[in-house]
């Protein structure tokens, strides 16, 4: 059987961190991905993919991601259901994230580049299990690039 998702996406807003009685990260966040073809008007419709990550990326995520951010996920489609206060049974379909890709950084050699990923030798790259990897590229240097409400998907 196969199960493996890959998406690239902004977040729609910072990731919600909690801890689990045992100490473990586990991080929430809603991916907004772009659909690869205009509606009916020829406007860019997106997605709201709900995704959860867990331990050492989630704290990376909390670190160097906010609203707005753009990441690349891989993970598996994961199913589940329970029954609310109202008695109704709600069905949720989430991505469980094996690993996270930080595409946006916060330089203005990105912004130069068209939105291009870059990734210098001086960025830190993380690579274990994927079941605890993550790679990022973040900038060290502080600017900030200017992105305007129009562009998010959200």
């Amino acid at each position: 059987m196969m199960n493996n998702v890959s998406l690239i996406g902004r977040l729609t807003k910072d990731v919600d961190i909690k801890t689990t009685a045992k100490g473990d990260s586990v991080g929430s966040f809603t991916l907004a991905v772009n659909r690869s073809f205009p509606n009916q008007q020829g406007e860019r419709e997106a997605d709201f993919i709900n995704c959860v990550v867990w331990k050492k990326q989630a704290d990376a995520m909390a670190k160097y991601t906010q609203k707005g951010s753009q990441v690349g996920i891989e993970g598996r489609i994961q199913t589940r259901n329970y029954e609310n206060q109202q008695g109704t049974r709600v069905y949720v379909t989430e991505i469980i994230v094996s690993q996270v890709t930080f595409i946006g950084s916060n330089n203005s050699s990105q912004s130069e580049q068209g939105g291009q990923s870059t990734n210098q030798s001086n960025q830190p790259q993380n690579s274990q299990n994927s079941q605890n990897s993550f790679k990022y590229d973040h900038s060290q240097d502080g600017r900030q690039i200017n992105i305007s409400e129009d562009e998010l998907p959200f």
